[in-house]
């Protein structure tokens, strides 16, 4: 699959406001996901989807946008920006696809420190939320 199909399939996502069935579809099972606040990476589906999920209720609100766009082949580099509680966070989403159109890995980084901090929190209190 291309870098610009894959890339429609990850917007086509992230318009579908955190829709696990269309996360599930894009996954693989093997992915691993390197965290900007867990120090070791997070390996397979299940806990990826997880991190992604949580991302999605807590970063992907009204002011969530797409700032840059890289793509080269399997891989790309995604810039956003967003606001959290009146705190800009400007990140970076790192996403790599197997030969079968699925994401393999996904790398996370968020600046500046103040925002990195933020989603800190709001992540724990997610996944928290989420394991019940």
């Amino acid at each position: 699959m291309s870098g610009a199909a894959n890339l429609a399939r990850w917007h086509a996502y992230m318009e579908s406001e955190g829709d696990e069935a269309a996360l599930s579809a894009i996954i693989a099972d093997d992915c691993v996901f390197h965290s900007p606040v867990v120090h070791t990476p997070q390996a397979g589906k299940p806990i990826v989807m997880a991190y992604l999920i949580a991302a999605a209720h807590t970063l992907g609100n009204d002011s969530f946008h797409y700032v840059r766009e890289l793509v080269d082949g399997d891989e790309m580099m995604l810039e956003f920006v967003t606001e959290m509680e009146g705190i800009t966070v400007n990140g970076v989403d790192i996403i790599r696809w197997n030969a079968d159109g699925k994401i393999s890995d996904f790398k996370v980084m968020v600046r500046p420190l103040k925002a990195i901090n933020k989603v800190w929190e709001m992540m724990g209190a997610q996944l928290a939320k989420a394991k019940g």
